[in-house]
C-alpha cells in the first residue's frame, strides 16, 4: 500500500529587495511561471520605487528547503488626492499573486493585508493573478487584455490586420514617415515629448519622466522606444517592454498631427515587425477599460478582448479609491485639463500622477 502524500510546508514571508543575488533568484523563478509578466520583476518594483518614491515589497513563498513557490509583488502608493493602498504591481496592469496553487494563493493574499493594515492602507488591489478565496471583492468586468500571434513576416503582419484597419496603415506608410528605435537619450526625449502632449490632449496628468528612464536603465534591451518621425518631428512614440517572447507596447501616444499621418498606425505596424525581428511571436496590447477609445481601437486591429480580473479589499466602512478618470467623479478635471498649456501641465502633472499607482 502507498504511503499518504505529505502536504509541503510553506513558509510566507516579505523578500529582502536590498539582496541582489535572492532577487535574481526570485526573477529567473518569476519568468517560467506560467502567466507572469514583467510587472512581477524585482526590475520593475526597484524602478518604480526609484522614480516615484513608492516603497516596494515582494511577498514570497518558500518550502523549507527555500524553493519558490509564490510571489506577490507591491507598491505602497500614498497621495493626499487619492489616498493610500498596497497595490500589485504599482503603474502596473498586471502583476497579481503568482502561485502554483490556490492554498498558497490563499496564504500570500492574506498576507498582503495584514501588510496593508500595517501600511495603514484602507484598500489593496491585485491586478490580475490569482483570485483570492475570500476577504476579496472581485472586479470582472471593467478591463480587458488583448493579445495575439505576430505573422511570419512584413507583409502577412499587414495582411493579418483587418481590412478597415489595415487601409489605414497604408495610408499612413505613404506620408513618408521615418521610423527610429533605441533605448538613448534622443530616444527618451523623443519619447517624452510625444506622450506628455498625448495625455495633457487625453485630459490625463502626465507620468514623472524618471518612470520612463528607470525603467529603461532596469530593462536594459528588455525595453526600448520606437518613434514615428515627420519632417524630423517626433508624432508618435512608444516604450515597449520585452518579456518571454512577447513585446508589450506600454507607454505611447501621438500629438495632434498624428491623426492625418495615421502616425499611431504606422507605429503599432512598424513595432509589430521590429518585434518579431527581435524573436518576438506575441503581440501584447496590453489592458484597456472596456468600451474605451482605446478598446476598440485594438478590436480594431482584430485582437480579442480577454477580460482581467482584478481583486480587491478595503478596511470596514471604507470605499475603495477612484482612479478611473472616466468615472463622472473626474469629468469635469478631465475637461479642464485638455485646456491646460502643455508647460503647466507637463509641471504640475508628474506630481499628480506619481499618486495614481
Amino acid at each position: 500500500m502507498n504511503a499518504p502524500l505529505l502536504s509541503e510546508t510553506v513558509i510566507i514571508r516579505r523578500a529582502n529587495l536590498c539582496d541582489a543575488n535572492y532577487c535574481a533568484r526570485l526573477d529567473d523563478w518569476v519568468r517560467v511561471q506560467r502567466g507572469s509578466t514583467p510587472f512581477h520583476l524585482t526590475l520593475w518594483l526597484s524602478a518604480i520605487s526609484k522614480a516615484t518614491g513608492h516603497a516596494a515589497y515582494a511577498i514570497v513563498a518558500e518550502n523549507e528547503a527555500g524553493d519558490i513557490k509564490g510571489v506577490v509583488p507591491l507598491h505602497a502608493v500614498g497621495s493626499p488626492l487619492f489616498g493610500r493602498a498596497l497595490v500589485s504591481s504599482g503603474f502596473a496592469v498586471g502583476g497579481g499573486i503568482l502561485a502554483g496553487s490556490q492554498g498558497v494563493a490563499d496564504r500570500l493574499a492574506d498576507a498582503v493585508w495584514e501588510l496593508a493594515v500595517e501600511l495603514k492602507c484602507p484598500t489593496a488591489e491585485l491586478r490580475g493573478g490569482a483570485i483570492p478565496h475570500q476577504g476579496w471583492t472581485i472586479q470582472s468586468n471593467a478591463h480587458a487584455n488583448f493579445e495575439r500571434e505576430l505573422a511570419g513576416d512584413d507583409e502577412a503582419q499587414l495582411l493579418a490586420v483587418p481590412r478597415k484597419q489595415r487601409a489605414e496603415v497604408r495610408k499612413g506608410l505613404d506620408k513618408g514617415l521615418v521610423i527610429e528605435t533605441g533605448n538613448g537619450q534622443r530616444d527618451l526625449d523623443w519619447h517624452y515629448r510625444v506622450y506628455a502632449e498625448s495625455v495633457r490632449n487625453l485630459g490625463t496628468p502626465v507620468f514623472p519622466r524618471a518612470l520612463m528612464a528607470e525603467t529603461l536603465k532596469a530593462f536594459g534591451n528588455d525595453a526600448d522606444i520606437l518613434t514615428v518621425l515627420s519632417d524630423g518631428k517626433p508624432v508618435a512614440s512608444v516604450l515597449s517592454l520585452y518579456f518571454n517572447g512577447a513585446v508589450m507596447p506600454y507607454w505611447g501616444g501621438g500629438v495632434w498631427e498624428a491623426r492625418a499621418l495615421r502616425a499611431n498606425d504606422v507605429m503599432y505596424y512598424a513595432l509589430m515587425n521590429h518585434a518579431r525581428r527581435r524573436g518576438c511571436t506575441r503581440f501584447d496590447f496590453g489592458r484597456s477599460k472596456v468600451d474605451s477609445g482605446a478598446y476598440f481601437f485594438k478590436k480594431n486591429w482584430g485582437f480579442e478582448p480577454e477580460p482581467l480580473s482584478y481583486s480587491i479589499r478595503t478596511a470596514d466602512g471604507s470605499e475603495p479609491r477612484d482612479v478611473n478618470p472616466n468615472s463622472a467623479k473626474y469629468r469635469s478635471v478631465v475637461s479642464a485639463w485638455q485646456k491646460l498649456p502643455l508647460p503647466i501641465a507637463n509641471m504640475i502633472g508628474p506630481w499628480i500622477s506619481k499618486g495614481l499607482g
